[in-house]
């Protein structure tokens, strides 16, 4: 089995993000943009064979989805792509780029970028068993390994094993003294660094990551490279995705407004709560949707106020969140325009 030929569409992904695309998040984001690839938080292997919960577990309405592997023993990767790939995952993507030091003590993310020779292995343990796609995900270089040369020679290695996806985010990981937080913003984004990379491999498909605010900086990036995957402004900024399917899918279908997301959401947080969750679970990834307009704020204030207690006859608040919350931005905006009006005449 092989992954030769890429099967998804993948001019635009969503970035794996640690407590954050989750599969609330991931269904809400679909709800925004058909088209983008969006992808898991890192499951460890170890929480995939040993753990006690169901890691995963994902909606059917949330494909093109991939999940992102960490890992590094080419059996238990192996394993773990073929479970993924019985699940229905779209493609499994191994963990090169995470900084943090649970990752290090765990032999698996950035720090792999010094052993690509085991992360070759895993590629080919799971190309074996999987028709999948399986991909890498890395950063630019770690620590003192940062010059050009070391990424090719890791890039060079992992492409033998078979691997031709790659998502590199501009950045280099510093392993030792800066927290992750830091290793997000700190290390300088070297977008050349990775134009180059695709110019030296042409027949690898290669997308960048990092400090991307704008579907103006997509384009950019797109000029050169094969995809881009938007990482923390999605999250704070999530309409950010209406325009992408127009814009580079040529899909001109109608966009949900705003306030359609928020009603379409509120079977999903039904279901969801019939089973176990709180609305806060969904509730919290949704709190950018209004992000830089008016009644942004009072959206985000209303959501954060009320979606972690109870609601007023004891029981558990639930989708009335979300419509409460609308409600309070409409006030607010009516507020707004009446002062508004009040003042021309």
């Amino acid at each position: 089995m092989n992954n030769s030929t890429p099967s998804i569409n993948r001019t635009i992904s969503v970035a794996p993000m640690l407590d954050w695309t989750d599969k609330h998040c991931r269904y809400f984001l679909r709800k925004i943009s058909k088209h983008a690839l969006l992808y898991t938080e890192m499951v460890t292997t170890g929480a995939i064979i040993f753990g006690k919960g169901d890691y995963l577990a994902y909606n059917d309405a949330e494909h093109p989805v991939a999940l992102q592997l960490g890992g590094s023993d080419p059996v238990d990767m192996a394993r773990c792509a073929v479970l993924a790939q019985e699940r229905g995952y779209d493609e499994v993507n191994i963990n090169v780029g995470c900084p943090s030091d649970r990752v290090q003590n765990g032999r698996f993310g950035a720090c792999l970028m010094a052993e690509p020779s085991t992360v070759a292995k895993c590629i080919e343990a799971m190309q074996k068993e999987v028709d999948i796609p399986v991909t890498v995900k890395s950063r630019i270089g770690i620590d003192d390994m940062d010059e050009y040369k070391d990424l090719t020679d890791f890039i060079s290695v992992v492409a033998d094993s078979g691997c031709d996806i790659f998502t590199v985010h501009a950045r280099k990981a510093w392993l030792k003294g800066l927290s992750p937080k830091e290793n997000r913003d700190i290390p300088p984004l070297m977008y050349d660094r990775v134009y180059a990379l695709k110019d030296e491999f042409p027949q690898l498909n290669i997308s960048i990551n990092g400090g991307v605010k704008t579907l103006d900086d997509t384009a950019v990036h797109l000029e050169k490279l094969d995809g881009v995957m938007i990482g923390r402004e999605v999250y704070s900024n999530p309409y950010i995705l209406a325009d992408v399917d127009r814009r580079f899918y040529q899909d001109d279908r109608p966009v949900l407004s705003r306030e359609e997301i928020v009603h379409a959401m509120l079977p999903y947080v039904e279901a969801q709560m019939a089973g176990g969750a709180r609305a806060w679970n969904i509730a919290r990834h949704m709190l950018g949707l209004f992000q830089g307009q008016p009644g942004g704020r009072i959206w985000r204030r209303y959501l954060s106020q009320h979606g972690t207690g109870q609601s007023k006859n004891g029981l558990q608040v639930g989708p009335e969140l979300l419509i409460n919350a609308l409600a309070a931005v409409d006030e607010a905006r009516a507020t707004a325009k009446a002062y508004q009006d009040s003042r021309v005449s």
